[in-house]
Parts: C-alpha cells; sequence; structure tokens
C-alpha cells in the first residue's frame, strides 16, 4: 500500500515537474506601426505586444540595418542623420521578427520641440469644490490617455513666420506665442508644418491637454499646471502687465511643460460637450458642435480660469489676443 501511494505521489510530481518546465513559445509579434518619420536629434518609440501574454521568452532584441542613421537603445529611437533605415525587433529565440520602416528628415528650422509623454488613466474634470458654476467641469470621469508626443512650449511666433511664410498679427517678438489665430489657422499651420517634415502633427485633443497639464504620471495634484502657487507658472491679469510674454518664462510643470496654465488660451482638437460619468480611453469629444474647446487661461485670465480643470469654448473661425495653441503628435 505505501509502495502504491509512493508511485502515485512521484507521478504528481513528475507531471507538476512537466507543467513548471513547459516552455510557451512566442505565436505572434504585433508592432503599433510599420513606418515612421523622424527628424535628426528626435526620439521615437515602437510599442510592440508578444503573443501569448504568458510567453516563456519575452525578451526582444532591437537593431537597426543603418545605426550611423538611427540608433535603438532598449526600445528608444534615436535619429543621428539623415537617411533611411529598417528597425528590425526578433524575440529571443529567433523565431519571430516584425521591422519598422523609419525615414530621418533634416530638422527644419524651428520645428516645435517635443516630449515624450508615458500613458496613463488620470480624474478628468474638478474634482473640488472649485469649480465653474456652470458645471461645465463636472462631473469628474476617470480617462486612460494612450502614450503620444506633446511640444513643450506654445507655437510662437517665429515657428509661425518660417512655416507659414507670413508675420504674425500683431507681432510682439519671436520668442512670444502666436496669437490672433484661429482653430482654422491652426489646421493650416499644421498641414504646411507636415509637409515640410513629413510628420503627423496635430492639435491635442483635450484629454490628452489635461493629462499633461496635470502633469501625466508625475503628477502631484497641483491646482495650477506645476503648482499650487499661480504666479509660478502663469502670466495672469494680475502679473503679465496686460500683455503676453515670451514662452518658458515661468516655472515648468512636472513633465517639463511650459505655459500650460496663463499666458494664451490653448486650442484643443474637440467640439466642446458635457462630460459624462462613463470611464474612457483616448476620447476624441463630439462628433460634432458649434464650439471649439479652450484650455489654460490667459494673460487677462484669473486664478479660477487658469486652473487645469478649467474649460472654455471658441468658434473655429474667431480669433483673438488672448488665444494660441501647442502641438501633438501620436506615436
Amino acid at each position: 500500500m505505501k509502495k502504491h501511494l509512493l508511485l502515485i505521489l512521484l507521478s504528481l510530481l513528475l507531471v507538476l515537474f512537466t507543467v513548471s518546465c513547459r516552455k510557451v513559445p512566442v505565436t505572434d509579434l504585433l508592432l503599433n506601426r510599420d513606418s515612421l518619420t523622424l527628424a535628426v536629434g528626435d526620439t521615437g518609440i515602437l510599442f510592440v505586444t508578444i503573443l501569448p501574454e504568458d510567453a516563456t521568452y519575452k525578451r526582444l532584441l532591437w537593431s537597426s540595418s543603418n545605426p550611423d542613421v538611427v540608433a535603438t537603445v532598449n526600445g528608444v529611437l534615436i535619429a543621428l542623420n539623415e537617411g533611411e533605415a529598417i528597425i528590425h525587433i526578433t524575440t529571443k529565440e529567433g523565431a519571430k521578427t516584425v521591422s519598422c520602416n523609419l525615414k530621418v528628415n533634416k530638422k527644419t528650422e524651428e520645428e516645435p520641440e517635443m516630449v515624450i509623454i508615458k500613458g496613463g488613466r488620470f480624474p478628468m474634470g474638478c474634482t473640488d469644490n472649485d469649480c465653474l458654476p456652470d458645471d461645465s467641469e463636472k462631473p469628474w470621469h476617470l480617462v486612460t490617455v494612450s502614450s503620444f508626443q506633446i511640444s513643450k512650449y506654445p507655437i510662437t511666433q517665429k515657428q509661425w513666420k518660417v512655416i507659414m511664410g507670413t508675420i504674425p498679427e500683431s507681432y510682439a517678438g519671436d520668442n512670444f506665442p502666436v496669437v490672433h489665430v484661429s482653430w482654422e489657422d491652426a489646421q493650416e499651420f499644421i498641414a504646411k508644418l507636415n509637409t515640410v517634415t513629413g510628420k503627423n502633427y496635430r492639435l491635442p485633443t483635450e484629454a490628452e491637454w489635461e493629462f499633461v497639464a496635470r502633469g501625466g504620471t508625475k503628477s502631484k495634484g497641483y491646482k495650477y499646471s506645476g503648482s499650487n502657487d499661480f504666479n509660478a507658472v502663469a502670466w495672469n491679469k494680475f502679473n503679465s502687465g496686460q500683455k503676453t510674454h515670451p514662452v518658458g518664462m515661468k516655472a515648468p510643470n512636472e513633465l517639463g511643460i511650459y505655459d500650460m496654465s496663463g499666458n494664451v488660451w490653448e486650442l484643443c482638437n474637440d467640439w466642446y460637450g458635457r462630460y459624462h460619468n462613463d470611464e474612457q480611453t483616448d476620447p476624441q469629444g463630439p462628433g460634432g458642435g458649434t464650439w471649439r474647446v479652450l484650455r489654460g487661461g490667459s494673460w487677462a485670465a484669473d486664478s479660477v480660469l487658469c486652473r487645469i480643470s478649467a474649460r472654455s469654448t471658441f468658434l473655429p473661425i474667431q480669433r483673438t489676443p488672448y488665444t494660441g495653441f501647442r502641438v501633438a503628435h501620436s506615436l
């Protein structure tokens, strides 16, 4: 009897050992894109999904067909020189490979300096009692935003001149944010910028804008973008002298992004619409409407309007001395 039980126990141990040693092979690699355009000095990120999720070997090997043009460091692409290269991503066993064709262009004069934003989940809208009385910031709701890039500063007057070939209305200086631009003007600028660079710049969505203003995954829960001290991060009606100021003169937020509170209201891509309670992923706003969304406050705004969650509206053809924009780029 004891011998019989011992044989059963040994059999069970053998089965458990076999299962624990079973290697689950990678069946597929999915790449988020098969082509990418960068400018010299830019960095980029490719996202690879390994299937199945319980694959034994998840280590990936990255290589560049032309390392003088593009270098790879832990999945980050670094554009070194003009030219073309193919990025190969291979599993440790070498059984599966995916590739991305990459083109590197010359850095365009005054092309926006971009910051990579790691995606995350955050409460969008007003979460305290300091909300606008029209309830436009309510209800707060959970939103997940995918990783993307956003310009470090609002678009400047010099950048506008270089891309559009015209001097902006009410020119104040090269490093001042461009103003007196409508939502439609911003779209024209972006279209020309994309033609010159070969990229796909766009306006940020309202959710992307608020996620960045809050500090993204590094958020410290500030009321204004980068601080609870209104004047430390925002040119506003009390300290601006009733005019715009050069970008980047106030303190940045947790992500190193400047001027998201005060200086100029910033255009978002979304049509304006009321919030809902349901959780969302990468929301794009309503499918249509009359007004576009503005965020961030301006040099003429008070502390309430410069809060991160504050919202305003803007006709697509409207131009004011308070309004500018920054650009985003999907990864």
